[in-house]
């Protein structure tokens, strides 16, 4: 059965990034290749403890079993040695990939507290976008009571988009909440039943 959120994909955000980017191929128009969740529990004076509650509630969160990081040389001063373990990463790619964008989008960045959309400067430069998210409770699958500590993460949102504007066409039709978007809304439509008007009422 096919994924709803990668139909929404195929039959409403690919016409509209053809049409508005004057794709002539198919193959041009962007799409999202993978997503990455990445934990870094290393400042912890509990390591093993926090690995193990931060791996469990990846798996929970993506439906997935993380996999470890390691650290890539040694630091002294952070007491930390090369190839010791600090972290949990999940990749997450085609049905599970959607599922958890459309939890994201739709269900968790609406539940962060005074939230007004997420910042248009993370792109890398190559159509990636990075957000940060601190803490796991935004994320329905998550019981509140059942939470010993915090743990924040990275999302990583690797596209096929040539440039930063075409991955943030992709992910603005995508349903990501851009925060000037949001402006821009409330500034075109600043009448009464407008979104501004409907913010305001909110």
């Amino acid at each position: 059965m096919e994924n709803e959120f990668y139909r929404h994909y195929k039959d409403r955000v690919v016409p509209a990034l053809r049409e508005r980017h004057k794709y002539k191929n198919v193959h041009q128009i962007p799409r999202v290749h993978k997503v990455v969740i990445n934990t870094s529990v290393g400042s912890q004076p509990d390591i093993k403890q926090a690995l193990d509650e931060a791996k469990v509630e990846l798996a929970l969160i993506t439906g997935q079993q993380p996999a470890e990081t390691r650290s890539k040389k040694s630091i002294a001063n952070f007491k930390l040695r090369k190839d010791q373990i600090i972290g949990a990463k999940v990749t997450l790619r085609g049905d599970r990939m959607y599922e958890f964008l459309e939890r994201l989008i739709k269900a968790a960045l609406p539940r962060i507290r005074d939230f007004r959309g997420v910042s248009p400067r993370c792109f890398d430069g190559n159509g990636n976008y990075t957000l940060g998210v601190p803490d796991q409770t935004i994320f329905p699958e998550i019981e509140m009571d059942k939470i010993k500590r915090n743990i924040g993460f990275d999302v990583t949102i690797v596209t096929t988009a040539r440039t930063d504007e075409e991955a943030k066409s992709l992910l603005s039709e995508l349903g990501m909440p851009f925060s000037d978007r949001a402006k821009k809304l409330a500034t075109a439509s600043p009448s009464e039943g407008g979104p501004a008007g409907q913010e305001q009422a909110a």
